[in-house]
């Protein structure tokens, strides 16, 4: 598959790092940002790469040339193809795609020239082919969503909305778009722009693609992250150093905290039927935010028999999470998945949904849902935590082979589970 790089930004952001280069020019840990993503495409062979250059963009075609050349950093070949697209004027996030039309004659790659990441690209393009759409986004959890696009997706991964920064948001999702994506070459017959008009990628691309179901989403807890901010810059070449970029692809074998909700995240109340109701204990959002930085995932399973006894849908349910991952983000902090069990095997209750009153394998105290999170995010679960406030929790843990740890047993919350034990 081909890849499509825009690389012709002028970083004004980040020019109190450095203004003498071209942003994905820019060293990080000593190796300007675009080689670690040339490295990360090479090592999944995605070595067809066209970079579209703009701004001091003689500076990338002397340091790459045509791919064959050898890194001044590494001292090795960078073993790719390289060939190149030169903005004489900027075109936007999407302009130049047009002028490559030629070129781009089957799905392609296309990534922002100012990212860090380290993504299983097999299961992104297995998630685009199998969803048939013209485009798929990578998208993710941030430490900061209410600054960033938020993209609305259902549970099939097909796009309802996409909130820019500036568009009102009460309760949302903490999914953004990371800046990598697969477009099909159909796109560019779908849509008509002037020769050298500038195009907005986002705007005038992709979320017009939502009105006929043609614009999908694959989430993903793998590091991405734009270096545009002098802050984000020096975080991400902590990383880089630590090793943490590369260990969260999801082809290596993942640790993750578990977390039960009722009573470990949020005040306990009963059953939570009323969103209002919601309310976060002191210190999860900081305990959240350190698992974050720990490089474990933090995923949510919690059994809501609500559902099932028709006390709240699916719709409500969804909201209360939706408020549950605003609140931690706007502590940056984020959880990486939910999880949860709508069933419940006694009947009786006026409303309840009765093809969900069944004895199931997700309902903790058995472990279903810790497994199937451990198949989708290849997580080891010897290395990973059940952390919740009840028996059924630490039961359903040691049954998934977690180390489990119970609130109110040996910590007293999760906070001081965190600082006891990561």
């Amino acid at each position: 598959m081909k890849v499509v790089i825009m690389a012709g930004g002028r970083g004004t952001r980040i020019a109190s790092v450095n203004s003498e280069v071209p942003k994905p020019m820019i060293p990080l840990a000593g190796k300007p940002v675009l080689e670690y993503e040339v490295e990360a495409l090479k090592r999944q062979g995605l070595t067809d790469i066209l970079l579209i250059v703009g701004y001091l963009g003689d500076a990338i075609r002397e340091y790459f040339g045509d791919g064959s050349k050898t890194s001044p950093v590494t001292g090795e070949s960078f073993g790719v193809n390289i060939e190149y697209f030169v903005e004489d004027k900027p075109l936007g996030t999407a302009g130049a795609l047009f002028a490559l039309k030629d070129k781009l004659t089957e799905d392609f790659l296309l990534l922002n020239g100012d990212i860090i990441f380290d993504i299983d690209f097999d299961r992104f393009i297995k998630a685009h082919k199998d969803r048939n759409g013209l485009a798929t986004i990578i998208t993710h959890p941030n430490n900061h969503p209410y600054d960033s696009g938020i993209i609305i997706a259902d549970e099939n991964g097909k796009v309802l909305n996409w909130l820019h920064k500036e568009d009102p948001r009460t309760w949302y999702r903490n999914r953004v778009n990371a800046g990598v994506h697969i477009l099909s070459p159909k796109i560019m017959d779908k849509f008509t722009f002037e020769e050298g008009e500038k195009v907005d990628l986002d705007r005038q691309i992709l979320k017009p693609l939502i009105a006929d179901g043609e614009l999908y989403i694959y989430d993903t807890p793998e590091f991405i992250k734009d270096m545009g901010t002098p802050d984000r810059f020096y975080l991400i070449e902590n990383d880089i150093k630590s090793g943490k970029v590369e260990q969260k692809n999801l082809k290596h074998k993942q640790k993750a905290v578990f977390l039960d909700r009722d009573g470990t995240i949020n005040k306990y109340i009963g059953f939570l039927r009323n969103i209002d109701e919601f309310e976060l204990l002191p210190g999860v959002a900081e305990a959240v935010r350190k698992i974050n930085e720990s490089g474990y995932l933090a995923i949510v399973v919690t059994n809501q028999p609500v559902i099932a006894r028709g006390e709240v849908t699916y719709d409500e349910l969804n909201e209360i999470h939706n408020k549950m991952e605003t609140l931690l983000g706007q502590e940056g902090a984020y959880l990486d998945a939910i999880y949860y069990c709508p069933h419940h095997p006694d009947s009786g209750f006026e409303g309840e949904v009765k093809e969900l009153k069944i004895n199931c394998e997700c309902r903790k105290p058995k472990p279903g849902m810790l497994l199937k999170a451990a198949e989708e995010y290849n997580i080891d679960l010897s290395a990973s935590y059940m952390v919740g406030d009840g028996e059924n929790d630490i039961t359903a843990g040691n049954a998934a082979g977690c180390k489990s740890v119970q609130i109110g047993g040996e910590v007293d919350s999760l906070l001081a589970f965190v600082n006891k034990y990561l």
